[in-house]
């Protein structure tokens, strides 16, 4: 059975982005899901100085063990100022002086949302540029606007977008099911 991890790029209790990626992995078949929550990994922040004098942070490690350990990824990021949330980035630039090839190659559903019409598309652009550098097959992007609007009772109301979830999730799971038969 595939194992796959799960989270959204938030330490908010309440993200929207959790829920949507909460969402979307319910949607997989035959697929075992551990969902991550970022409070879990509380990491000091990033910096060359605090590396040189105490290392690199065990949660860090950890993190980038699960990545490494995981069939594929389903990432829903938050959106802050266009930008990745200082929690994500921060997690990110730990695990990157471990490994920069972060991804492992690994098959990952790309997602946000947000309360606004945009859906976290300048954070998705960033992503999309950005991930495949760190060795990430990014087998579809999704984006969620009008969250409130959208989204109820643990689920996306608005048929045609859940549609698209569902599409994007399909595609996810064929990448991950082409991967497991080509691996040894």
């Amino acid at each position: 059975m595939k194992k796959i991890i799960a989270f959204a790029g938030s330490n908010s209790k309440n993200s929207i982005n959790k829920q949507l990626v909460t969402y979307a992995s319910s949607l997989l078949e035959n697929t075992t899901v551990e969902i991550l929550d970022l409070n879990d990994f509380e990491l000091p922040l990033f910096g060359v100085d605090l590396e040189n004098e105490k290392g690199i942070p065990e949660k860090a490690h950890q993190f980038l063990g699960l990545i490494r350990e995981s069939d594929g990824i389903m990432l829903s990021l938050a959106e802050h100022n266009g930008a990745y949330s200082t929690v994500f980035k921060n997690l990110f630039d730990w695990m990157s002086r471990i490994e920069s090839k972060t991804f492992f190659g690994k098959p990952i559903l790309l997602m946000a949302a947000s309360p606004g019409g945009r859906g976290g598309a300048s954070v998705l652009e960033i992503a999309k540029s950005r991930f495949p550098y760190h060795n990430a097959n990014i087998t579809g992007v999704f984006s969620l606007p009008f969250f409130k609007d959208n989204f109820s009772e643990g689920k996306i109301k608005n048929q045609e977008l859940d549609a698209k979830l569902k599409d994007a999730v399909t595609e996810f799971e064929n990448v991950l099911e082409h991967a497991s038969t080509t691996q040894v």
